[in-house]
């Protein structure tokens, strides 16, 4: 069974963040999930406020643990939202279907993980965490 290796980890959260400053976003916090939603890699830029950290990887657990994009379970939320809300209590609050994450995939479309981030707009985080799995020769999901 393929896994996330902790470079690979490491490298998505270097390119996305080297993606976020040459597109000017905020300062982020990205955060990479293995696929059973332990923290592989984490890193928040200076300036990003306190919470970043927490929200990436609410952010990242909710889409490894659901099995789709952050964006996709935001839609899912807003469609259904006692059962997320459910969910979210059941996590202890861990669960954040907000835009802003991604499933990381090998090219076999096995899930290896997910990248989370915050800092940006729910449109910036997810595009940085595509470029950093883009980077890390893996597929974004």
């Amino acid at each position: 069974m393929a896994s996330l290796t902790l470079a690979q980890a490491n490298k998505i959260v270097e390119a996305a963040l080297a993606d976020a400053r040459r597109l000017k976003i905020k300062p982020l916090a990205v955060a990479v999930l293995d696929a059973s939603g332990h923290v592989k890699s984490l890193q928040r830029e200076d300036d990003a406020s306190m919470f970043r950290n927490d929200i990436a990887i609410g952010k990242a657990w909710a889409a490894v643990g659901m099995g789709a994009s952050s964006r996709v379970l935001l839609g899912r939320a807003k469609e259904n939202p006692q059962f997320f809300g459910a969910l979210s209590a059941t996590a202890q609050g861990k669960f954040l279907p907000q835009t802003g994450a991604v499933l990381i995939k090998d090219a076999q479309g096995n899930i290896l993980g997910a990248a989370g981030a915050s800092g940006g707009t729910g449109d910036e985080d997810e595009a940085a965490c595509i470029a950093g799995i883009a980077a890390a020769g893996l597929v974004a999901g």
